[in-house]
């Protein structure tokens, strides 16, 4: 064998790959789930309602894991008895047991209100209370259609709907980043999902998991081993994963200049440009089908901004009632000077997101992230009116980055030990 060989079979020795990614491996899940359930344990003490019943089977879903995972290791089935204790039997329950929530009731209007008016929203002269506003953007009416269909019961609720497109979202996002371990992303969306992070989220009923899932698919497509660049398909499925996330809700916004800055960075300005212009195509062609009104009727346009822009951020004459002890919305609380302090604050926060762009701008994906992750904790802690649910956002994509971390390290391990074999066909064995 040749001294190229050797030194690379050496450098396999040293750094073997076990075919487990870090935090999918027996150690790291148990410290995962013993976290998960110290905070279900605290929830359930806590909360009330349906946060309550999440809690409770959660706290039996990850008890159920840690034993299985501590007693006899079995990845696979303590991740599934997880998903099924602490997201679709409280699910279920909550579908159930409760009252539609008030976000499931306003998608299921807004779905009716396309079907037969061809806009998801009511008017200015419509709106009598906070519950007629929509502040949601078109791409989340298509959870209501069923029940706007007319199918009753489980098969026509908008939130199991909802909870299964994440499913679906966040499965083809980890299957595209995990390209070489079926297994592994099977493995890594079930972690997910069933983490207090998606898993409240989702059992609750929030609105927050199909954004998150969607963006999550974003930076999947544009992830590239270290020192190439992504392809223009790549680039473009980016641009149109982002797209769908910002035609659900706003919150995903921020990661539209994010991701450009990225893209310029890594790859140049036309990916940059190319990302850009299919998210921009996109985004405009899945609002005008789902808001056709907007195209001959000026009222339809102007309920477009007043609901899913104005509303969220309090300039509207009904406010939402959802409280939070974050500092945006106690400035809020005090009255219209405070209003006025945060939502400068949010322009200043966001302001310092764009300028750290131009200044430094995120040359991968984990930068990006962080970056992402960063700017929209910012946004949640100053703005008017956010809950602490927004908060999915940054720990999930934290969390993404945890379970996908080692994907350029594995790269261009593989690479450093293909290439002296490469070599040695070239040369031969001397």
């Amino acid at each position: 064998m040749s001294t190229l060989t050797s030194a690379a079979a050496t450098l396999a020795d040293r750094e073997p790959d076990t075919g487990v990614r870090p935090w999918l491996d027996r150690p790291h899940l148990i410290i995962a789930y013993a976290l998960f359930l110290a905070y279900a344990a605290i929830d359930a003490a806590g909360s009330a309602g349906e946060d309550r019943v999440w809690a409770i089977w959660a706290a039996c879903g990850y008890a159920a894991a840690l034993l299985l995972l501590w007693r006899w290791g079995h990845r696979t089935a303590a991740v599934l008895v997880s998903v099924a204790l602490a997201v679709v039997a409280p699910l279920l329950w909550v579908s159930l047991a409760f009252r539609l929530e008030d976000g499931m009731t306003v998608i299921e209007r807004s779905a009716s209100l396309l079907l037969h008016h061809g806009s998801p929203y009511l008017t200015a002269d419509q709106v009598t209370s906070w519950l007629s506003y929509n502040p949601y953007l078109p791409v989340m009416t298509l959870f209501g259609l069923p029940a706007a269909a007319g199918i009753g019961g489980l098969a026509g609720n908008a939130g199991v709907w909802l909870a299964l497109g994440t499913v679906a979202v966040l499965a083809v996002a980890f299957r595209i980043a995990m390209p070489a371990s079926r297994g592994d992303a099977l493995l890594a969306t079930s972690v997910a999902v069933a983490s207090p992070v998606i898993g409240l989220n989702l059992a609750v009923i929030t609105t927050d998991p199909p954004v998150l899932a969607f963006m999550l698919l974003a930076l999947a497509l544009s992830a590239v081993p270290a020192g190439t660049k992504a392809t223009a398909a790549r680039t473009a499925g980016s641009g149109i994963a982002l797209a769908v996330a910002c035609d659900l809700k706003s919150t995903a916004w921020l990661a539209i200049p994010v991701m450009a800055a990225m893209f310029a960075a890594r790859d140049g300005a036309r990916a940059a440009y190319r990302f850009v212009g299919a998210l921009a195509v996109t985004a405009v062609v899945l609002i005008v089908f789902l808001d056709p009104a907007v195209l001959f009727k000026r009222a339809a346009a102007a309920a477009l901004v007043q609901n899913s822009v104005l509303f969220p951020l309090g300039l509207t004459r009904d406010k939402t009632p959802a409280e939070s002890l974050l500092p945006g919305h106690l400035l809020t609380a005090m009255g219209t000077a405070g209003h006025v302090a945060s939502i400068g604050l949010l322009l200043a926060a966001g302001l310092a997101v764009a300028v750290s762009l131009v200044i430094r701008p995120p040359h991968d994906v984990p930068a990006a992230i962080w970056r992402l992750a960063i700017g929209l904790a910012l946004i949640f802690l100053l703005g008017p009116d956010v809950r602490f649910g927004y908060f999915i956002y940054p720990f999930g994509l934290l969390g993404w980055l945890a379970l996908t971390k080692d994907l350029g390290r594995r790269s261009q391990a593989a690479a450093s030990v293909q290439a002296p074999v490469s070599v040695q066909h070239v040369v031969g064995d001397p």
